[in-house]
Formats: structure tokens, C-alpha cells, sequence
């Protein structure tokens, strides 16, 4: 340990400290650690989560976030607009039964002649207002006010059909349409959703349901997804229960998401956190996500329908995250990939309670590339595979794919990382016919279970390594270092 000298070592080794700190107090571990444990017991006595409990476990870890360097430095922080409304000047009644999707599409016709005046704000006070799917205009503010929810209809007739995304070729799970996100936007400018923690629940139950039963007609829609937008921030809310990926950004750039607490059920089927896909220039920062998939999940499209429309994910900033999956990633890039993932930086993120820690996830037929990847200063606890780089991720969406397109995996840098109770410390398994190369791993110790293949598991692939513990594959090469 003491070769461990650079600042973000330390820090690695100082939040593992804390976590282990915190195991030993029962109530604060049992209600702030366990995912599950927040859809039980962060309740108030009205009954509703207190999602303050998360963030204040953040701010734990990482301080006060003002103080803190930050990504956010294209896009404003909230400012209010020159004109404001309230959603009961449209006729909306928040008694959490009457359905207010034609208020909020009132709204959004009536603020949109503001657009060329500074934009509107639609303010959502305290309550909970149940509405079918919202679409956004630009130049909007979205504020929700402490104590105001805007619960999702669990009727899916309230959810219009819309098209599968050209860059997927048909829905994610079904061929053919889609079914609306609950908050959706395409080709926006200038729009802001925010609050003073406010909570947007998807009451996903319903979906999650049908998904299992096999009865579903038609894909999933998300909880947040912009498409083509750009300027955009998305801060100091909560999103809970999403029928699907959470907050999905695609084709779109310039887009910030802050402060943000992400609860859906650890058992609910691929409910990501944060999906940026095909966009560019985003920062994501200061959030705390315990979900059923990814948590964060970089994504650029499907097989060929990806490749064809050619659209990349780059320039990704991800810092100070605390991720919660008990059957998936903390962070993954793909297994959609097909229109390219580079320049992705990550730094500063505690997994914990995990199936994987940082995991790389692809297959032939998705061409293109993840390439030029930093994944610095990451503390796991409890995660059964830390880091993963796989070629055998191979769903696909019809008999269409190409059999020799294969993707490139090459740069990738995974660095100053500490993790208790591993059960495997990594999968490095490329493809025979397209080894992946340049993978580094640096200042890696893990606290690792004996397992039969061993510690590392690795094949088809080339790199570097340098104060590596427990020693990895052969494949990867020490590093001489005078660090």
C-alpha cells in the first residue's frame, strides 16, 4: 500500500475507509447502503421516501459539492425565467387520481409563446399530479417544488406510439414502435428540469409486470428521453420507478444532469439510471443511482442500424457518483456501441452492493469502437466482478448483422481503484478474430475471494499493468514506473 502515493489513491483508500466506517453503524448501513432498503424504510411518517437520505450519504463522501470542481460549464445553472406559471392556472388538480395529461399540454402550448421572450417557467407545486406522457417545449423551465411528484399514469393507452430510434432499427425489446416516455422532448433548445427535490415517478409496477409476463406489445418508454436536443440541464430532482432506462439523452449534446437521485427497485428488469446514447458533451455529476441495470451506461446505437446512422457517443464527463446494481454495472459502455464511444473520462464513484463494478460490454456485429476511456479514482464494496472488458455480449436486433463486424476496444485506462469484498477481480476476454489492445490498469487493489478460475480471467487481449493486486493475466505486461 504505501507504493499507492498519487492524490486520488489516497482518496480511493480514504472513501473505503468511510464505507467500512459506515458498516458498522446498522441503522445508517441498513437504510443508506442496501438498495432495496430505500424503497422500505427512507420513508417519512406521511408515508412518502425521503430521498434527502441518499444525497446526504453523497455529501458524505464527496463534501459540498460547491466546492467541488465541476463539469457543468456550458450550461447555466437554474435562473428564473422573465415569465412564470403555475400547472393549476391550466386546470391540473394534484389529488394523485385525476388525470391532468391535457393540463399539461395546455401548458405547453400556452408557454410556448414565450419562447422568443426569455421562455416560461411551469411551476409544479406540492402534490402529486398523475399525467400520461408530457412533451416538452423549448425554452422551458420545469420546476418542481418540494412535495410535488408528477406521477406517471399506469394506464398504457396514456403513452402515444412513436417510432423505434434509427440508430436501433425497431424498439429495444420488441420489433416495430414504442411506447412514449413519460417526460419526452425532440429537438429542443434552452430547457431546464429541476426543482426543489421534487420527485418524478414513473409507477413502473405496471410495466415491470407485463414486461415478466411476456404481454407486452410494444417496447418500454423511458421516464426522461430528449432526442435531438440540445443546452440542457436536469438537476436537484428525483426520478423513481421508471418503467424502463431512466433518463435517456439520444442525438443530443450539450446536456448536464446534476444533483440527481435516481431509486428504482434493484429487481426491476433494465431500469438504468443515466443512458447518454449517440450524444456528446455531457457532463453527469454529483447523482446517487440505485437501480435494477446500469447505473450509467454509455450507449451509440445497435448492429447495423447504429453503424448506418453513425452517430457517436464522445466527450462524456462522469464524476462523484455514488451507483448502487445488484444485477448489473456501476458504469458500462455498450453493449450498443455500434456508432462509435471515445473520449469518456469518469472519476470519482463508489459502487457498491454491485454485479459488476466498471464493465465493457460488446459482440461482433456491433462494429465501430470504445476507444480513449479514462475510469480513475473508483472505490467498490461488495461487487462480484470490479472490472470487465467483454466481447461475448451478443443480443442482437434481427438476422440482419453483420458476422464480420467487429468492434475495436483499444485504449482504455482503469486506474486508482480499491475494492473490499470482490468475489473475482476482473474479465478481460476479447475476440479472436479481433483481440482488443491497449487496455491499462494502474494503482488496482482488490480484496478478492478465491474463486476457480482465479482472480483474473483473460483472453484475446493486450495491455499494460502497473501495482496491480491481486497480479493480473499474463496477457497484460508489467509497466516499469518510477511513480
Amino acid at each position: 500500500m504505501l507504493q499507492m502515493t498519487s492524490r486520488q489513491s489516497f482518496q480511493s483508500l480514504r472513501i473505503l475507509l468511510l464505507l467500512l466506517s459506515c458498516a458498522g453503524s446498522d441503522k445508517f448501513w441498513h437504510t443508506c447502503m442496501v438498495g432495496p432498503s430505500l424503497a422500505d424504510d427512507c420513508r417519512g411518517s406521511n408515508g412518502a421516501r425521503d430521498s434527502s437520505i441518499p444525497m446526504d450519504f453523497h455529501q458524505s463522501i464527496f463534501g459540498h459539492v460547491k466546492s467541488k470542481e465541476s463539469c457543468a460549464h456550458t450550461v447555466n445553472d437554474w435562473e428564473r425565467r422573465p415569465y412564470s406559471f403555475s400547472i393549476i392556472d391550466f386546470g391540473a388538480v394534484g389529488d394523485g387520481t385525476t388525470l391532468n395529461t391535457h393540463a399539461f399540454e395546455r401548458a405547453m402550448l400556452s408557454l410556448s409563446n414565450y419562447a422568443d421572450k426569455g421562455g416560461a417557467e411551469l411551476y409544479i407545486p406540492a402534490g402529486r399530479w398523475l399525467t400520461g406522457s408530457i412533451r416538452l417545449i423549448s425554452h422551458l423551465t420545469l420546476f418542481l417544488e418540494s412535495g410535488a411528484t408528477i406521477l406517471g399514469s399506469e394506464d398504457f393507452n396514456d403513452y402515444p406510439l412513436i417510432p423505434g430510434l434509427p440508430s436501433y432499427g425497431r424498439g429495444r425489446e420488441l420489433p416495430g414502435s414504442r411506447y412514449s416516455s413519460l417526460i419526452n422532448g425532440d429537438g429542443l433548445e434552452d430547457v431546464i428540469i429541476t426543482g426543489n427535490n421534487g420527485t418524478i415517478d414513473g409507477q413502473g409496477a405496471v410495466w415491470w409486470s407485463s414486461f415478466r409476463s411476456k404481454t407486452l406489445e410494444h417496447t418500454r418508454g423511458h421516464l426522461l428521453e430528449l432526442i435531438e436536443a440540445q443546452d440542457i440541464l436536469i438537476s436537484n430532482l428525483t426520478f423513481q420507478n421508471s418503467p424502463f432506462w431512466t433518463i435517456h439523452p439520444v442525438y443530443s449534446k450539450n446536456v448536464v444532469v446534476k444533483r440527481v437521485t435516481i431509486l428504482n427497485p434493484l429487481n426491476s428488469p433494465n431500469t438504468d439510471g443515466i443512458d447518454p446514447d449517440s450524444s456528446q458533451y455531457v457532463c453527469i455529476e454529483d447523482c446517487y443511482i440505485s437501480v435494477g441495470d446500469d447505473a450509467i451506461s454509455i450507449k451509440s446505437g445497435w448492429d447495423q442500424y447504429g453503424t448506418g446512422f453513425g452517430m457517436p457517443s464522445k466527450y462524456i464527463r462522469i464524476q462523484r457518483v455514488v451507483a448502487f446494481s445488484h444485477t448489473s454495472a456501476g458504469i458500462s459502455f455498450g453493449s450498443e456501441m455500434s456508432g462509435g464511444i471515445s473520449d469518456i473520462e469518469v472519476d470519482d464513484m463508489v459502487i457498491t452492493n454491485s454485479r459488476w463494478g466498471v464493465r465493457f460490454k460488446t459482440s461482433v456485429g456491433r462494429g465501430a469502437y470504445i476507444r480513449n476511456v479514462t475510469v480513475n479514482n473508483i472505490v467498490m464494496h461488495t461487487v462480484r466482478t470490479a472490472i470487465a472488458v467483454m466481447g461475448n455480449y451478443g443480443e442482437h436486433p434481427d438476422e440482419n448483422w453483420n458476422r464480420t463486424a467487429y468492434p475495436v476496444i483499444e485504449n482504455i485506462l482503469v486506474g486508482n481503484i480499491v475494492g473490499e469484498n470482490i468475489t473475482q477481480a476482473g474479465l478481460l476476454l476479447g475476440l479472436p478474430d479481433a483481440p482488443f489492445h491497449d487496455i491499462h490498469l494502474t494503482k488496482v487493489v482488490l480484496d478478492t475471494r478465491t474463486t476457480k478460475q482465479g482472480p483474473w480471467n483473460c483472453s484475446w487481449v493486450t495491455g499494460f499493468y502497473n501495482f496491480v493486486l491481486p497480479k493480473p493475466c499474463p496477457e497484460l505486461t508489467m509497466e516499469n514506473s518510477n511513480g
